[in-house]
């Protein structure tokens, strides 16, 4: 591979749910004539469509998406997995010329894929599936809570039902006696992969969370209810990671335990903006992204690729 072509870049598209990310890739994507990269992690999951928000069959007829319906729900996938599947992706469009646009907000899939990851220890396998039973006995819950008391930066930054996680933190804390948040912070990351234009949407909040409610509401009349039914009646069990993600967990209560529809509904909401809130928070923390209004970030969008970093800089 030629060094040119090494050196292409690669755009970071990132925001909260509901902001409006898709609409601005599209266009972008139709300007520069490439190809979009999902960095969603909940699209990555097949049969989940709806309550992901993944692009519709119209707008992926507008150009090329990858990484989205790559694994079932029932299969492991994590961002070292993204990771691997993204350079490949990128690598075939830098040799096709073409300038991805990685779109999404998952911000810990976007870490890894510009400054790689932080493998952790190794653990017993003893050990997992000591915890693995726990956590069927006990529910996630107590695990998470002492998670809190053992790694309180890491609990504090994880969600109550990201078991994945949770169990993992804990496996590495009873195996080391020392937090996951210290090996994560003594990480050296590596230099960026790849030369990167970074761009988040933003709103106000009270926009942000109209929006994000009046969506919830579409997808309820889209057919999300129907789209969970599907899932347990395909045999998706109710406590799989995909399983608990936003608007899944909620109806999965209303169908499996008799939460009323509009509880669940909203609940929905109110978690999504929960969820917005602490998206803002985590690429806040990354200097490198321009902050911009979803509405104003079309004015001076780049028509080709040259000139990209300051074509692309002038998007705020």
């Amino acid at each position: 591979m030629s060094e040119g072509v090494k050196r292409l870049p690669i755009v970071l598209i990132a925001g909260p749910t509901g902001v409006g990310k898709t609409a601005l890739s599209l266009e972008l994507a139709s300007r520069l004539s490439t190809e979009i990269v999902n960095a969603d992690s909940m699209q990555v999951y097949r049969f989940m469509d709806i309550g992901t928000a993944k692009p519709s069959a119209e707008e992926r007829a507008r150009t090329s998406h990858h990484l989205l319906d790559v694994v079932d729900p029932d299969e492991p996938f994590d961002a070292a997995a993204y990771a691997e599947l993204a350079h490949r992706v990128i690598a075939t469009l830098h040799i096709g010329g073409k300038i991805p646009l990685v779109v999404g907000g998952t911000g810990l899939y976007m870490k890894v894929l510009t400054r790689g990851i932080c493998q952790g220890p190794e653990v017993d396998a003893s050990l997992r599936e000591a915890l693995r039973l726990r956590e069927q006995q006990e529910g996630i819950k107590p695990l998470h809570a002492e998670l809190k008391r053992v790694d309180p930066v890491l609990g504090a930054s994880l969600h109550p039902h990201d078991r994945q996680r949770i169990l993992r933190a804990l496996e590495v804390f009873q195996s080391t006696g020392r937090p996951l948040s210290d090996w994560q912070s003594a990480h050296r990351f590596e230099p960026a992969l790849y030369p990167t234009v970074k761009v988040f949407l933003t709103r106000s909040r009270e926009e942000l969370y109209r929006r994000i409610d009046r969506r919830v509401l579409d997808m309820m009349a889209s057919g999300l209810l129907d789209e969970v039914r599907e899932l347990l009646h395909r045999g998706y069990a109710p406590g799989l990671k995909p399983m608990q993600s936003l608007g899944y967990r909620q109806l999965v209560q209303h169908l499996v335990d008799g939460l009323p529809l509009e509880t669940a509904v909203e609940e929905i909401q109110r978690d999504t903006r929960r969820y917005a809130k602490r998206q803002m928070t985590w690429f806040r923390a990354d200097p490198e992204f321009h902050w911009m209004h979803a509405d104003d970030s079309r004015c001076g969008l780049p028509r080709s690729t040259g000139g990209w970093r300051w074509r692309a800089a002038g998007l705020r």
